[in-house]
């Protein structure tokens, strides 16, 4: 086995799921503690923002081009949905709702981005094709999947209950999980969130055409993004206490979520879509969710409703039919130009 070419890439990965899930458990906790996701959100990427200096200073200060104003405003746009919309829409959907269903509705952005593709005429179906069959039919199974996720409970899964005790944790799930829970306006939230992303990667594929320093083009997007998520959230928590770091869950989870899930994550996955490509990095999403499941059920005493395991079951299922029909794409369009060249030359 070639350890560069496959096994670290691999546990690189899988080392960012294992990440995002512990965001997720410590993000919602400090938000059950009373935590505005507006101040959360802020501090990380203030976090994010000093974390990522060291990366743009040494891997990119001598090489990047040069910065214009063109350049700004895209990183700005960037800025506004992939960072300020996105990850505010998660947050207080996170707080509505539970990391489970978080995770689960992640796992659409394959299908929302085909779709807004498809729009903006970045993209064509190809329905003669199978691989736009497989990713029309996987989108909406996705969609299929986040309706019946977000509208339907049914009946409570009965699995053996966890028999580890984390006070904390307990303490925070009876006192304030269930009043703030809306399992109608969190998914919601959540799939808006999905939104924003979609559209920061059409927009990030002209930024990385034009300014290829992924290190200094996420610095300067966690910047703006803090500061219009600093000022969006001293509108809505105008007093100063409110944005205290005093108890140890909120530090932990705005510091975690800044370096650990920002920075490094942003690094190692970056790193693997060098090495094996972005096909490879999107087919781990789905581990996030069995592993936040797995906590979430240990942790939080989360309950597994019939509504929540089939919808996940369909989103990943849609998902895998997206990347699918994607890699068929590329590969057909590798092959004929391929087959072009050998006509040129011939």
């Amino acid at each position: 086995m070639d350890v560069m070419g496959d096994l670290l890439p691999f546990l690189a990965m899988v080392l960012v799921q294992f990440g995002f899930a512990g965001m997720n458990i410590t993000s919602k906790l400090a938000m059950d503690s009373g935590m505005s996701p507006l101040i959360l959100v802020s501090y990380r990427q203030i976090f994010a923002t000093i974390a990522m200096v060291p990366f743009a200073y040494f891997f990119e200060w001598k090489t990047r081009p040069k910065i214009t104003r063109t350049l700004l405003l895209q990183i700005f746009l960037c800025s506004l949905t992939g960072v300020t919309g996105n990850q505010v829409f998660y947050f207080v959907g996170l707080e509505n709702s539970t990391p489970t269903i978080g995770c689960a509705l992640t796992n659409i952005l394959p299908a929302v981005t085909f779709v807004l593709a498809v729009v903006l005429g970045q993209e064509s179906v190809g329905i003669k094709k199978i691989s736009g069959q497989a990713k029309l039919l996987g989108t909406i199974i996705c969609v299929g999947g986040a309706m019946l996720l977000s509208f339907y409970h049914g009946a409570i899964i009965s699995i053996v209950e966890s028999s580890i005790h984390w006070k904390y944790a307990d303490e925070m799930g009876s006192s304030n999980s269930a009043s703030k829970s809306n399992f109608i306006l969190g998914p919601l939230f959540i799939m808006a969130s999905a939104v924003c992303w979609a559209i920061w990667f059409t927009v990030q594929v002209k930024v990385s055409d034009k300014f290829p320093a992924p290190y200094t083009s996420t610095l300067l997007m966690c910047f703006m993004g803090s500061v219009e998520c600093v000022v969006i959230g001293l509108g809505v928590n105008h007093k100063l206490s409110q944005w205290s770091l005093h108890s140890p869950d909120r530090l932990v989870a705005a510091l975690y979520a800044g370096i650990v899930c920002s920075a490094l994550a942003f690094s190692l996955t970056t790193w693997s879509i060098q090495k094996k490509g972005a096909l490879y990095v999107s087919v781990f999403s789905p581990l996030l969710l069995v592993i936040v499941a797995v906590l979430s059920w240990a942790l939080l005493r989360e309950k597994l409703y019939v509504g929540t395991a089939v919808g996940s079951a369909m989103i990943v299922a849609g998902l895998y039919a997206v990347l699918w029909g994607k890699d068929k794409e590329m590969k057909l369009k590798a092959f004929e130009e391929i087959e072009a060249r050998k006509e040129e030359k011939a």
